[in-house]
């Protein structure tokens, strides 16, 4: 790619199109005086000089900003990476509107560049590595990585190379972070636990499933496990050590089969709208006619296809979450009458199974940025999970209110099974469910999934709280549309358009 035509074309057209913009507004204001005021050619002439030098100036200082740009973040970035440049911030190559891809692309050879330079100091300490280490690492037969203090790749034994398909000269003395593109199914990533551990911990251990790697352009997507190991002030500099186990044939099926049955379900839409529309028109019709035992039935036909329009629900936004393709339109709401509504169109699922909805909301709650839809399918699904597991009880409960740090905090609370500790940590992963009541009670491991990309792409949190055989509580906060004014305010429209992506990047792009 020519990055460099690129942006010649583009400072070509950006300075084309200000001279016409010029241009046009100085014809503009001399038809304009002559349509309002009766003038000498003279004074004419003076007037329009003069707004010729005032766009004149105007057009210098914009033109000046924006052409400047790309040149001032290469020397922000090679005063960021100096010995003494630490009190200079990296550049934010994404904030360039001219040169981006040129400059992104020189940037990340000067970090290349740098990091080869830094790592030299160390190059006669790892060629005189002990033979007997080089000989262990290397015959296990796991792809593995040893990382420095600045995550510099120190060693990587055989199969790691051959497993990302890299030349071992080619993953020395790099940061691991240029070789290894990684994304995490949440935001707990290596790159921030190594971050809370530097701060906190001498030695610590982590690991992590279902990550996800694209290395090279011809290379398939790697899905595997990661185990993280850290000695704070290893005195071989073995800071991080880093082990992968491979699942990707595993873990492409389980994706495989998401988009499949996306694609299966998105043709029972039509039928199922249809099912919905004859029970509601039949209920509306002969409500008063039927006698108490058809009215039942129909309640339970009713229940049942929204728990069907749920699933489907489901089903299509997950593969939208992790093919990137789920937007959310994110306006202002009244989250009472939000939350309210979510409650009351799925009090009939609840009244099919005995279970009584308890609602306390807040009556002071301020207004919200939310995607309406796709938080009503949030606290629907939080609702569906509580009155699945609810056992015998036969209440929940429901709040909403604001929290100390100025969110808007929703609870669901069960009285039911409960969850046990063991399998807390994974509920919001992609099809995970407790093995122990998988078999009696349905579901597709998804809700919850679902639930924290929504969350999360409303820039909120999302977790859970539970007693075994005692209950559990689901809470998440959404923002108050205050917070979200001056996002709106560099919008275009009324709306803040936001992605729910499945993969969290491991990190950002420039690292020292």
């Amino acid at each position: 790619m020519d990055y460099l035509s690129r942006t010649k074309r583009q400072f070509s057209i950006t300075i084309l199109l200000s001279l016409i913009a010029s241009n046009f507004l100085i014809i503009a204001g001399w038809i304009t005086l002559r349509s309002k005021l009766q003038l000498s050619n003279i004074d004419y002439a003076l007037i329009l000089g003069l707004l010729a030098i005032i766009l004149s100036l105007l057009f210098t200082l914009v033109l000046t900003k924006h052409l400047i740009s790309p040149l001032k973040a290469i020397w922000q970035l090679i005063v960021h990476i100096s010995p003494n440049g630490s009190s200079v911030n990296a550049p934010n190559i994404d904030s360039l509107k001219i040169g981006h891809e040129l400059i992104a692309n020189l940037s990340m050879q000067i970090y290349q560049l740098s990091s080869i330079t830094n790592t030299k100091k160390n190059e006669e300490q790892q060629l005189t590595q002990s033979a007997n280490r080089n000989f262990i690492a290397n015959k296990l037969p796991l792809p593995l990585f040893i990382l420095d203090k600045e995550e510099t790749i120190v060693f990587s034994n055989h199969p790691a190379s051959d497993y990302i398909g890299l030349n071992q000269a080619d993953i020395m003395g790099k940061n691991f972070y240029m070789v290894m593109d990684m994304a995490f199914p949440s935001d707990n990533t290596l790159d921030t636990w190594l971050k809370e551990v530097k701060s906190k911990n001498a030695t610590a251990s982590m690991s992590w499933e279902r990550v996800k790697l694209n290395v090279l352009d011809n290379h398939p997507t790697l899905l595997f496990d990661l185990a993280a190991y850290y000695n704070k002030d290893n005195p071989d500099n073995y800071e991080t050590i880093l082990v992968l186990f491979d699942h990707t044939k595993q873990y492409s099926q389980d994706d495989q089969a998401v988009s499949f049955v996306a694609l299966s379900v998105h043709e029972l839409r039509t039928p199922l709208t249809v099912l919905r529309g004859y029970i509601e028109a039949l209920e509306e019709e002969l409500g008063k006619e039927m006698n108490p035992e058809l009215q039942e039935y129909m309640q339970k036909m009713n229940a049942t296809a929204q728990q069907l329009t749920v699933f489907v629900n489901n089903i299509l936004n997950v593969a939208r979450v992790d093919n990137d393709q789920l937007q959310l339109q994110l306006r202002e709401e009244n989250w009472s009458e939000i939350v309210q509504s979510a409650i009351d169109a799925i009090s009939l699922r609840a009244k099919v199974r005995g279970i009584e909805l308890k609602s306390s909301i807040d009556p002071d709650l301020p207004t919200v940025g939310v995607d309406r839809l796709s938080i009503y399918e949030v606290i629907n699904n939080l609702i569906d999970n509580a009155i699945k597991y609810s056992g015998k009880s036969t209440k929940i409960e429901i709040s909403s209110y604001m929290s100390k740090d100025g969110m808007i905090e929703t609870s669901v609370k069960d009285y039911g099974l409960g969850i046990s500790p063991s399998i807390m940590p994974n509920l919001f992963t992609k099809f995970y469910r407790d093995h122990r009541n998988r078999a009696q009670i349905g579901g597709t491991g998804l809700g919850l999934y679902l639930s924290k990309a929504i969350i999360s792409a409303h820039g909120g949190n999302i977790w859970v709280t539970s007693n075994l055989g005692k209950g559990s509580t689901f809470s998440f906060t959404i923002k108050p549309y205050t917070l979200l004014a001056e996002e709106l305010k560099n919008s275009d429209n009324n709306e803040i358009v936001r992605g729910a992506h499945g993969w969290i990047k491991n990190h950002s792009l420039y690292r020292r």
